[in-house]
């Protein structure tokens, strides 16, 4: 039975590589895979007991964190989002010049990425591009260093890449030593090929072009625009104050934010409302993580993962190679199936909350997806909306970003072995 649930897994995760391919849904993929898992894993201890049934109970709780939070927080993005509260940020952006502005654009969208997904973040900048950059090769090579900047400020922070929120909900990272240890090579790998940017863009500046064009700013934006970024950054201290679990904070900020909608349009503007935007929510890709994680639950309540876990550290023998590695392998494997698996591969009784392997990964699995442009959501998303073809990133990007994503590591190895002697 192990052997055909890694071969279900594995075909599935060929399929998810190749959805544009295949033009089948990658969470309908997801589904089947943890589906079939599971009912395999169920055959093998047939009829299953009251232990196998808890052990899907357990690990159904588990996720179902995951999956609130994410919700909550996809909706709190998309109200800010539907009020036009990002032009907040965009309009305080008003220098012309190539280099300084391809500066201030990496280091909001980094700080930006840190609060909100990376997606969304990417969205946001490139559509600011499009308004500011008329040149389009120009236009590449910051939308290139988006990606760059948005997968490198998610990896420090606990809300700002699904990765290190799975790593922060499971409780392998707080968010203090998330921050204390990873901010510097986050930086780091943002700082490398920024700097070799900078210095290849051609100096000069562009033509001056009116924020006009952006849909104007709806009633009540800047007041949702600060609660629900507000409501982001209080989750951690939510978290630290009461120990409930992330998902709580998330679904206490939301519930705000609905009060105050509802209030601010009562007597109209529907469509800005929460049950209006609860619409326009993504909920396939909340069903692709459902999928995932239910898959891999399967696989490590099997036994697969531990064994895995055991020949990697057979092959290797050393957590840090292992991290590096991984972080390479998530250049071209979703990032979510492959935490997920690491973490069933490395339980927590064995290595706890904020050891050097969760810190590392936190670090490596995040940034890693940058060295190719379909390593991450951000790289995919900017993909298609100007058309960067893989080639291109492959030779203008990949090697700065792969030069400082090495350089990240050891300074994290660093900066570790300074703080623990």
């Amino acid at each position: 039975m192990h052997i055909l649930m890694v071969l279900i897994f594995a075909i599935g995760y060929i399929a998810i590589s190749l959805e544009n391919k295949i033009k089948v849904n990658k969470a309908a993929i997801a589904l089947l895979v943890a589906v079939f898992c599971w009912v395999f894993n169920f055959i093998e201890h047939f009829p299953p007991n009251e232990a196998s049934l808890h052990r899907l109970t357990e690990h159904l709780g588990e996720i179902s964190e995951v999956i609130f939070f994410l919700m909550g927080a996809m909706t709190i993005v998309e109200l800010i989002d539907s009020h036009g509260g990002f032009k907040i940020i965009t309009d305080f952006i008003r220098t012309k010049d190539k280099r300084k502005l391809l500066w201030v654009i990496s280091i909001i969208t980094f700080f930006l990425s840190s609060v909100l997904d990376n997606l969304t973040t990417s969205i946001v900048m490139v559509s600011l591009l499009r308004r500011l950059i008329p040149d389009r090769d120009d236009r590449m090579i910051f939308a290139g260093m988006v990606i760059i900047a948005a997968n490198a400020g998610g990896a420090w922070s606990p809300i700002g890449d699904v990765t290190t929120t799975m790593l922060w909900i499971g409780g392998q990272v707080t968010t203090g030593k998330l921050m204390e240890f990873l901010i510097i090579p986050s930086l780091v790998s943002l700082f490398v090929p920024l700097l070799y940017f900078s210095l290849s863009i051609k100096q000069g500046a562009y033509p001056d072009s009116s924020h006009n064009t952006d849909s104007p700013a709806q009633h009540g934006a800047k007041r949702v625009f600060f609660l629900g970024i507000g409501s982001l950054i209080f989750v951690p201290i939510f978290r630290a104050v009461t120990n409930l679990p992330p998902f709580m904070g998330i679904l206490l900020g939301l519930g705000i934010m609905w009060v105050l909608t509802d209030l601010i349009h009562y007597q109209k503007r529907d469509h800005l409302k929460v049950p209006s935007i609860l619409t326009r929510i993504d909920f396939s890709s909340v069903l692709f993580f459902l999928g995932i994680l239910l898959a891999v639950a399967a696989l490590e309540t099997a036994g697969i993962l531990g064994s895995l876990a055991l020949r990697m550290d057979h092959y290797f023998n050393n957590k840090d190679v292992i991290a590096t590695v991984l972080g390479l392998l998530s250049a071209i494997i979703d990032n979510v199936p492959l935490t997920a698996a690491t973490m069933g591969m490395y339980p927590l009784s064995s290595y706890p909350a904020d050891s050097k392997l969760w810190e590392m990964i936190a670090y490596s699995v995040g940034t890693g997806g940058s060295i190719l442009i379909i390593g991450s959501a951000a790289g995919v998303v900017v993909m298609g909306m100007e058309k960067i073809s893989f080639g291109w990133y492959l030779k203008k990007v990949s090697l700065p970003v792969l030069i400082g994503y090495f350089l990240g590591i050891g300074s994290f190895l660093l900066i570790y072995r300074v703080i623990n002697g």
